[in-house]
Protein backbone atom coordinates (compact mmCIF):
# COMPACT_ATOMS: atom_id res chain seq x y z
CA UNK A 1 0.00 0.00 0.00
CA UNK A 2 1.26 3.47 -0.88
CA UNK A 3 1.44 6.42 1.49
CA UNK A 4 0.27 9.89 0.48
CA UNK A 5 1.55 12.88 2.47
CA UNK A 6 0.21 16.42 2.66
CA UNK A 7 1.25 19.40 4.79
CA UNK A 8 -1.46 21.94 5.57
CA UNK A 9 -1.40 25.20 7.53
CA UNK A 10 -3.70 25.77 10.52
CA UNK A 11 -5.30 29.20 10.12
CA UNK A 12 -6.76 29.10 13.62
CA UNK A 13 -6.63 26.86 16.68
CA UNK A 14 -9.48 24.63 15.48
CA UNK A 15 -8.97 24.91 11.72
CA UNK A 16 -9.27 21.67 9.74
CA UNK A 17 -10.00 23.31 6.38
CA UNK A 18 -6.67 22.14 4.96
CA UNK A 19 -7.63 18.53 5.64
CA UNK A 20 -11.05 19.11 4.09
CA UNK A 21 -9.48 20.66 0.99
CA UNK A 22 -7.23 17.62 0.47
CA UNK A 23 -10.27 15.36 0.71
CA UNK A 24 -12.38 17.49 -1.63
CA UNK A 25 -9.56 17.66 -4.17
CA UNK A 26 -9.30 13.85 -3.97
CA UNK A 27 -5.68 13.78 -2.88
CA UNK A 28 -6.94 11.09 -0.52
CA UNK A 29 -10.23 10.10 1.08
CA UNK A 30 -11.16 10.66 4.72
CA UNK A 31 -11.15 6.92 5.33
CA UNK A 32 -7.58 6.61 3.98
CA UNK A 33 -6.14 8.97 6.62
CA UNK A 34 -4.07 6.90 9.06
CA UNK A 35 -2.20 9.56 11.05
CA UNK A 36 -1.70 13.28 11.56
CA UNK A 37 1.32 14.97 13.16
CA UNK A 38 0.97 18.66 13.85
CA UNK A 39 2.02 21.81 15.68
CA UNK A 40 -0.52 23.97 17.52
CA UNK A 41 -0.07 27.49 18.79
CA UNK A 42 -0.60 26.99 22.51
CA UNK A 43 1.93 27.22 25.33
CA UNK A 44 3.19 23.65 24.86
CA UNK A 45 2.64 22.92 28.54
CA UNK A 46 0.53 20.53 30.58
CA UNK A 47 -2.51 22.82 30.27
CA UNK A 48 -2.21 23.46 26.51
CA UNK A 49 -5.83 23.16 25.37
CA UNK A 50 -4.99 23.93 21.72
CA UNK A 51 -3.99 20.30 21.22
CA UNK A 52 -7.47 19.17 22.26
CA UNK A 53 -9.18 21.73 20.01
CA UNK A 54 -7.11 20.72 16.98
CA UNK A 55 -7.75 17.06 17.75
CA UNK A 56 -11.50 17.62 17.88
CA UNK A 57 -11.51 19.62 14.64
CA UNK A 58 -9.57 17.02 12.65
CA UNK A 59 -11.52 14.06 14.00
CA UNK A 60 -14.76 15.90 13.25
CA UNK A 61 -13.65 16.41 9.66
CA UNK A 62 -12.80 12.71 9.27
CA UNK A 63 -16.29 11.85 10.53
CA UNK A 64 -17.94 14.42 8.27
CA UNK A 65 -16.36 13.12 5.06
CA UNK A 66 -15.78 9.46 5.85
CA UNK A 67 -17.66 6.28 6.62
CA UNK A 68 -15.75 5.20 9.70
CA UNK A 69 -17.56 5.15 13.03
CA UNK A 70 -16.76 7.55 15.85
CA UNK A 71 -14.96 4.75 17.69
CA UNK A 72 -12.87 3.95 14.60
CA UNK A 73 -11.95 7.60 14.04
CA UNK A 74 -11.01 7.89 17.71
CA UNK A 75 -8.34 5.23 17.13
CA UNK A 76 -6.59 7.22 14.35
CA UNK A 77 -3.33 8.59 15.84
CA UNK A 78 -3.40 12.39 15.85
CA UNK A 79 -0.19 13.62 17.47
CA UNK A 80 -0.30 17.31 18.38
CA UNK A 81 2.69 19.18 19.76
CA UNK A 82 1.92 22.54 21.30
CA UNK A 83 4.01 25.68 20.98
CA UNK A 84 4.90 27.61 17.82
CA UNK A 85 7.58 29.86 19.27
CA UNK A 86 9.59 32.14 17.06
CA UNK A 87 8.81 31.71 13.36
CA UNK A 88 7.21 28.24 13.53
CA UNK A 89 3.88 28.16 11.66
CA UNK A 90 1.01 26.06 13.07
CA UNK A 91 0.49 23.21 10.66
CA UNK A 92 -0.31 19.54 10.26
CA UNK A 93 1.25 16.77 8.18
CA UNK A 94 -1.39 14.27 7.09
CA UNK A 95 -0.61 10.67 6.18
CA UNK A 96 -2.99 8.50 4.16
CA UNK A 97 -2.70 4.96 2.80
CA UNK A 98 -4.12 3.83 -0.52
CA UNK A 99 -3.99 0.71 -2.69
CA UNK A 100 -1.68 2.00 -5.41
CA UNK A 101 0.80 -0.76 -6.30
CA UNK A 102 4.50 -0.45 -5.74
CA UNK A 103 7.47 -1.46 -7.82
CA UNK A 104 10.04 -4.06 -6.79
CA UNK A 105 13.43 -2.48 -6.28
CA UNK A 106 11.96 0.89 -5.27
CA UNK A 107 12.00 1.58 -1.56
CA UNK A 108 9.28 3.99 -0.50
CA UNK A 109 7.64 5.36 2.63
CA UNK A 110 5.48 3.07 4.73
CA UNK A 111 3.69 3.85 7.97
CA UNK A 112 2.46 1.78 10.87
CA UNK A 113 0.64 2.64 14.03
CA UNK A 114 -0.06 1.00 17.34
CA UNK A 115 -1.14 1.71 20.88
CA UNK A 116 0.89 0.41 23.79
CA UNK A 117 -0.58 -1.32 26.82
CA UNK A 118 -2.03 1.12 29.34
CA UNK A 119 0.65 3.20 31.06
CA UNK A 120 -0.08 3.75 34.73
CA UNK A 121 1.00 6.93 36.54
CA UNK A 122 3.59 4.97 38.52
CA UNK A 123 5.08 3.54 35.28
CA UNK A 124 6.26 6.96 34.06
CA UNK A 125 10.03 7.23 34.49
CA UNK A 126 10.44 3.53 35.26
CA UNK A 127 11.36 0.31 33.39
CA UNK A 128 7.70 -0.72 33.10
CA UNK A 129 7.07 2.21 30.76
CA UNK A 130 10.20 1.42 28.72
CA UNK A 131 8.94 -2.14 28.21
CA UNK A 132 5.38 -1.10 27.35
CA UNK A 133 6.58 1.46 24.79
CA UNK A 134 8.99 -1.08 23.27
CA UNK A 135 6.13 -3.54 22.85
CA UNK A 136 4.05 -0.87 21.11
CA UNK A 137 6.92 0.04 18.75
CA UNK A 138 7.36 -3.59 17.73
CA UNK A 139 3.63 -3.78 17.00
CA UNK A 140 3.87 -0.62 14.88
CA UNK A 141 6.77 -2.14 12.91
CA UNK A 142 4.65 -5.18 12.19
CA UNK A 143 1.76 -2.95 11.15
CA UNK A 144 4.09 -1.16 8.70
CA UNK A 145 5.42 -4.43 7.29
CA UNK A 146 8.98 -3.57 8.34
CA UNK A 147 11.16 -6.43 9.57
CA UNK A 148 14.59 -4.74 9.76
CA UNK A 149 14.86 -2.00 12.43
CA UNK A 150 17.44 -0.25 10.23
CA UNK A 151 14.61 0.60 7.83
CA UNK A 152 12.85 2.61 10.55
CA UNK A 153 13.57 6.35 10.32
CA UNK A 154 10.95 7.99 12.51
CA UNK A 155 8.94 7.01 15.56
CA UNK A 156 6.55 9.72 16.73
CA UNK A 157 4.79 9.07 20.01
CA UNK A 158 2.34 10.70 22.34
CA UNK A 159 2.31 9.43 25.92
CA UNK A 160 0.56 10.35 29.16
CA UNK A 161 2.08 12.66 31.72
CA UNK A 162 1.21 13.23 35.37
CA UNK A 163 -1.60 15.36 36.68
CA UNK A 164 -2.68 15.86 40.29
CA UNK A 165 -5.54 13.42 39.70
CA UNK A 166 -3.14 10.81 38.27
CA UNK A 167 -0.89 11.10 41.31
CA UNK A 168 -3.89 10.65 43.61
CA UNK A 169 -4.96 7.60 41.60
CA UNK A 170 -1.54 6.00 42.09
CA UNK A 171 -1.52 6.79 45.80
CA UNK A 172 -5.01 5.34 46.21
CA UNK A 173 -3.56 2.02 45.01
CA UNK A 174 -0.56 2.22 47.32
CA UNK A 175 1.83 3.31 44.54
CA UNK A 176 4.26 6.21 44.34
CA UNK A 177 5.11 8.16 41.20
CA UNK A 178 8.69 8.68 40.02
CA UNK A 179 8.63 12.47 39.63
CA UNK A 180 6.70 15.66 40.28
CA UNK A 181 3.82 16.74 38.05
CA UNK A 182 5.76 19.63 36.49
CA UNK A 183 8.67 17.32 35.61
CA UNK A 184 6.54 14.59 34.10
CA UNK A 185 6.44 15.87 30.53
CA UNK A 186 10.20 15.57 30.13
CA UNK A 187 10.35 12.32 32.09
CA UNK A 188 7.55 10.76 30.04
CA UNK A 189 9.25 11.81 26.79
CA UNK A 190 12.64 10.54 27.91
CA UNK A 191 11.37 7.19 29.13
CA UNK A 192 9.54 6.75 25.84
CA UNK A 193 12.72 7.54 23.91
CA UNK A 194 14.45 4.68 25.71
CA UNK A 195 11.56 2.35 24.88
CA UNK A 196 11.94 3.19 21.20
CA UNK A 197 15.71 2.66 21.36
CA UNK A 198 15.25 -0.74 23.02
CA UNK A 199 12.66 -1.87 20.47
CA UNK A 200 14.91 -0.94 17.54
CA UNK A 201 18.06 -2.45 19.03
CA UNK A 202 19.82 0.89 19.43
CA UNK A 203 20.47 0.12 23.12
CA UNK A 204 19.99 -2.72 25.57
CA UNK A 205 17.27 -2.54 28.20
CA UNK A 206 18.53 0.15 30.61
CA UNK A 207 18.61 -0.26 34.38
CA UNK A 208 16.15 1.82 36.38
CA UNK A 209 18.87 4.18 37.59
CA UNK A 210 19.83 5.12 33.99
CA UNK A 211 16.37 6.38 33.06
CA UNK A 212 16.48 10.17 32.59
CA UNK A 213 20.04 10.20 33.98
CA UNK A 214 22.42 8.50 31.54
CA UNK A 215 22.01 10.80 28.55
CA UNK A 216 24.52 8.84 26.47
CA UNK A 217 21.63 6.42 25.92
CA UNK A 218 19.31 7.62 23.17
CA UNK A 219 17.37 6.85 20.02
CA UNK A 220 18.28 8.57 16.76
CA UNK A 221 14.75 8.27 15.34
CA UNK A 222 12.56 9.09 18.34
CA UNK A 223 10.31 12.13 18.62
CA UNK A 224 8.30 11.93 21.81
CA UNK A 225 5.53 14.19 23.04
CA UNK A 226 3.20 13.83 25.99
CA UNK A 227 -0.11 15.23 27.14
CA UNK A 228 -3.13 14.76 29.34
CA UNK A 229 -5.40 13.44 26.60
CA UNK A 230 -4.47 9.71 26.65
CA UNK A 231 -3.33 6.91 28.94
CA UNK A 232 -1.30 4.80 26.50
CA UNK A 233 1.60 5.39 24.14
CA UNK A 234 0.17 6.40 20.78
CA UNK A 235 2.79 5.35 18.22
CA UNK A 236 3.26 6.36 14.60
CA UNK A 237 6.24 4.61 12.98
CA UNK A 238 7.66 5.36 9.55
CA UNK A 239 10.32 3.81 7.41
CA UNK A 240 11.07 2.67 3.88
CA UNK A 241 10.15 -0.70 2.43
CA UNK A 242 11.07 -2.21 -0.90
CA UNK A 243 8.08 -2.53 -3.22
CA UNK A 244 5.91 -0.04 -1.35
CA UNK A 245 4.01 2.28 -3.64
CA UNK A 246 3.91 6.04 -3.67
CA UNK A 247 6.41 8.80 -4.30
CA UNK A 248 7.79 9.53 -0.85
CA UNK A 249 10.85 8.44 1.09
CA UNK A 250 11.99 9.17 4.61
CA UNK A 251 15.44 9.59 6.14
CA UNK A 252 17.01 10.68 9.39
CA UNK A 253 20.12 12.03 11.03
CA UNK A 254 20.82 13.96 14.24
CA UNK A 255 21.54 17.58 15.05
CA UNK A 256 24.60 17.50 17.27
CA UNK A 257 23.63 20.85 18.75
CA UNK A 258 21.11 23.65 18.22
CA UNK A 259 23.12 25.18 15.34
CA UNK A 260 23.75 21.98 13.41
CA UNK A 261 22.01 22.84 10.15
CA UNK A 262 24.15 20.20 8.43
CA UNK A 263 22.29 17.54 10.42
CA UNK A 264 19.04 18.67 8.78
CA UNK A 265 20.54 18.42 5.31
CA UNK A 266 22.02 15.01 6.17
CA UNK A 267 18.52 13.72 6.94
CA UNK A 268 17.31 15.01 3.56
CA UNK A 269 20.18 13.26 1.77
CA UNK A 270 19.48 10.12 3.79
CA UNK A 271 15.91 10.26 2.49
CA UNK A 272 17.13 10.13 -1.10
CA UNK A 273 17.76 13.67 -2.42
CA UNK A 274 21.14 14.54 -3.87
CA UNK A 275 22.46 17.88 -2.59
CA UNK A 276 25.63 19.91 -3.15
CA UNK A 277 28.35 19.96 -0.52
CA UNK A 278 27.10 23.24 0.98
CA UNK A 279 23.34 23.10 0.38
CA UNK A 280 20.82 25.89 0.71
CA UNK A 281 17.02 25.92 0.75
CA UNK A 282 17.01 26.90 -2.92
CA UNK A 283 18.65 23.55 -3.76
CA UNK A 284 15.63 21.62 -2.48
CA UNK A 285 13.07 22.76 -5.02
CA UNK A 286 9.69 21.56 -3.81
CA UNK A 287 10.91 18.08 -2.93
CA UNK A 288 10.96 18.35 0.90
CA UNK A 289 7.50 17.76 2.35
CA UNK A 290 8.49 18.45 5.94
CA UNK A 291 11.18 18.04 8.56
CA UNK A 292 10.56 16.82 12.08
CA UNK A 293 13.00 17.38 14.93
CA UNK A 294 13.46 17.32 18.66
CA UNK A 295 15.64 19.74 20.57
CA UNK A 296 16.95 20.30 24.08
CA UNK A 297 18.87 23.03 25.86
CA UNK A 298 22.39 21.82 26.57
CA UNK A 299 22.50 20.98 30.27
CA UNK A 300 26.04 22.33 30.46
CA UNK A 301 24.68 25.77 29.44
CA UNK A 302 27.18 25.88 26.58
CA UNK A 303 26.81 26.15 22.81
CA UNK A 304 30.01 25.74 20.83
CA UNK A 305 32.02 27.05 23.75
CA UNK A 306 29.80 30.05 24.41
CA UNK A 307 27.84 30.53 27.63
CA UNK A 308 24.06 30.16 27.37
CA UNK A 309 21.56 31.71 29.81
CA UNK A 310 18.23 30.15 28.80
CA UNK A 311 18.34 27.67 31.69
CA UNK A 312 18.60 30.59 34.14
CA UNK A 313 15.69 32.57 32.69
CA UNK A 314 12.86 32.78 35.23
CA UNK A 315 10.61 34.77 32.89
CA UNK A 316 10.61 32.56 29.79
CA UNK A 317 11.02 28.78 29.93
CA UNK A 318 14.07 27.33 28.19
CA UNK A 319 11.54 25.23 26.23
CA UNK A 320 10.46 28.34 24.38
CA UNK A 321 14.00 29.66 23.86
CA UNK A 322 15.37 26.49 22.30
CA UNK A 323 12.24 25.72 20.27
CA UNK A 324 12.33 29.17 18.71
CA UNK A 325 16.06 28.91 17.99
CA UNK A 326 15.94 25.47 16.36
CA UNK A 327 12.72 26.39 14.56
CA UNK A 328 14.58 29.30 12.97
CA UNK A 329 17.46 27.06 11.91
CA UNK A 330 15.05 24.49 10.44
CA UNK A 331 13.00 27.13 8.60
CA UNK A 332 16.21 28.53 7.13
CA UNK A 333 17.35 25.07 6.07
CA UNK A 334 14.24 24.18 4.07
CA UNK A 335 12.91 27.67 3.31
CA UNK A 336 9.59 27.08 5.10
CA UNK A 337 8.59 28.04 8.66
CA UNK A 338 6.00 25.23 8.80
CA UNK A 339 8.41 22.82 10.48
CA UNK A 340 7.78 20.37 13.29
CA UNK A 341 10.04 21.24 16.21
CA UNK A 342 9.38 19.81 19.65
CA UNK A 343 11.28 20.14 22.93
CA UNK A 344 12.07 17.81 25.84
CA UNK A 345 14.46 15.64 23.84
CA UNK A 346 15.88 13.61 26.71
CA UNK A 347 17.08 10.23 25.34
CA UNK A 348 16.15 11.46 21.86
CA UNK A 349 19.37 12.21 20.02
CA UNK A 350 22.59 13.43 21.63
CA UNK A 351 22.45 15.69 24.67
CA UNK A 352 22.05 19.30 23.52
CA UNK A 353 20.90 18.18 20.06
CA UNK A 354 18.24 15.83 18.78
CA UNK A 355 16.97 13.66 15.93
CA UNK A 356 16.05 15.25 12.61
CA UNK A 357 13.79 13.46 10.14
CA UNK A 358 12.96 14.43 6.56
CA UNK A 359 10.22 13.26 4.20
CA UNK A 360 10.92 13.93 0.54
CA UNK A 361 8.92 13.63 -2.67
CA UNK A 362 10.87 11.63 -5.27
CA UNK A 363 8.15 11.84 -7.91
CA UNK A 364 6.25 9.03 -9.60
Amino acid sequence: MAVEVAKVVLNSVADASGLERCIQEKQFSADEVVAVIGKTEGNGGVNDFTRILADQAFRGMLLKHGTRSEDEVREVPLVWSGGCDGVITPHATIFARNDKPGTAGKSRLVIGQAMSPKILPEDIGRPAMVEKVAAGVRAAMENAGITDPRDVHYVQTKTPLLTVDAVRDAESRGQRVACEVHESMGVSNGTTGLGIAVALGEIEMPPAEAICRDLDLYSSVASCSSGVELDRAQIVLMGNRDGAGGRYRIGHSVMKDALDIDGIYESIVNAGLELPDRPRASDLGDRVVNCFMKCEADRNAQLRGRRQVMLDDSDVSWHRHIKAAVGGIAALAIGDPAVFVSVDAMHQGPQGGGPTIAIVDLGE
